[in-house]
């Protein structure tokens, strides 16, 4: 039965019109708007006379000068960031088949799932780092920061925190809900791949050319894992690694290499 009695082509139509008004909206409250921003962050960067190479792109910020107030304004910030994963999932969820379990974000085939992580670490992980020094040399990078924040006693449990929002709403987000939703729409699996690895690009635009290059690529990779295999949860393990890595280790980052991280 098609929605309001329509016919077979106009309830078909129906759909894919609350299918696409969906994914813009979930985009809009998300994701998409950061791609936005990050946009106009790169614009006022490349229009400055210092250009992209020489600012800094600061993550993980101070939010307040009061160590407790400071706490209390990072969790609620990570704690929110988790709405449109919430969200999505929601949307996702079937009457016989929970959304964890349709895009395999549970620990079903965790043997497995860890293998893909150690294989994504060695392939993404390590040449990602080199990639991001060469492009940062290159004038292709702003200089990133990944922790600006006092050195407190919950610093180290915020970043960790911090690494798995991230890794967790891009992969549900990114990969996991816009695969799904883009399949329903009939999209090939080439177009869905690049759409969703294009998408994770141009959010990472504040931090230069290189980063929409490298991890556009790291789309790629990603979105071929879960096409064939359909499981989210190897990415978004390796993501919080990625990040975990990239946020605590900073300090290590900016003494070893000044030229890079500075």
């Amino acid at each position: 039965m098609t929605p309001f009695g329509l016919d077979s082509d106009a309830g078909s139509r129906w759909r894919r019109g609350r299918i696409t008004a969906e994914i813009a909206i979930v985009l809009s409250l998300s994701l998409g708007a950061s791609a936005v921003y990050s946009v106009v962050s790169l614009i006022n960067k490349a229009t400055t006379p210092e250009g992209v190479a020489g600012q800094v792109s600061r993550l993980n910020t101070s939010m307040s000068d009061r160590p407790v107030f400071d706490l209390i304004y990072q969790v609620l910030a990570v704690a929110f960031d988790f709405a449109p994963v919430a969200l999505v999932l929601f949307l996702l969820w079937e009457p016989t088949r929970s959304a964890f379990r349709r895009l395999g974000f549970d620990f079903a085939r965790w043997r497995s799932d860890l293998k893909w992580v150690g294989i994504l670490i060695l392939a993404i992980g390590i040449p990602g780092l080199v990639f991001f020094g060469v492009s940062r040399l290159l004038g292709l990078n702003a200089g990133i920061s990944t922790n600006g924040l006092a050195d407190y006693w919950w610093t180290p449990l915020i970043l960790i925190a911090r690494a798995l929002d991230a890794g967790v709403v891009e992969e549900v987000i990114v990969v996991g809900y816009l695969f799904t939703r883009l399949r329903e729409l009939n999209w090939k699996p080439w177009a869905i791949i690049l759409t969703s690895a294009a998408l994770r690009g141009s959010y990472h635009l504040y931090q230069g050319y290189g980063a929409f290059v490298g991890n556009f690529v790291m789309g790629v990779v990603f979105g071929l894992l879960y096409q064939r295999y359909g499981r989210i949860m190897p990415l978004v393990i390796a993501h919080t690694i990625f990040d975990m890595i990239a946020f605590l280790g900073y300090p290590l980052a900016l003494l070893w290499f000044p030229g890079v991280f500075a």
